[in-house]
């Protein structure tokens, strides 16, 4: 079974590439879990309800055109699409591309650092449906 290190994750942010700024990545994937139990059961039952996703994101600052700040402030308070592949090579079985559609962005720190750090920005987007592409 192949491993991988992360060195060279693809990310889009509401169709703009932005991975070129960005040192961390994780996407949850998760189904909620709606208890089913009826009278007479002996233990908890479930069966899956919605989606309940996140995709956590941390970038290096940028406030030029068409970088971090221009495409992430106006998506705060709304719904986006974000996609991750594990690498920039072609997507596939070995490297598939995870798109996470209707995820919302509730807030954005433009601005926080200390003297002589990265200026660093993390981002949380929630719900949405995650889809799974190798093709």
């Amino acid at each position: 079974m192949a491993v991988l290190v992360l060195t060279d994750a693809v990310i889009t942010v509401n169709s703009v590439a932005l991975s070129d700024h960005s040192n961390s990545v994780t996407v949850t994937y998760e189904i909620d879990s709606v208890e089913s139990t009826a009278f007479g059961s002996t233990g908890h039952k479930f069966v899956g309800g919605l989606q309940n996703n996140t995709l956590d994101i941390e970038f290096m600052q940028d406030f030029a055109a068409s970088n971090v700040e221009a495409t992430i402030f106006p998506l705060v308070g709304t719904s986006t699409t974000v996609t991750v592949k594990p690498t920039s090579a072609a997507t596939g079985a070995t490297n598939p591309i995870y798109t996470l559609t209707g995820c919302f962005l509730a807030s954005h720190t433009p601005v926080g650092s200390a003297i002589g750090e990265m200026a660093m920005t993390s981002l949380s987007f929630t719900g949405g449906v995650l889809t799974k592409a190798i093709v």
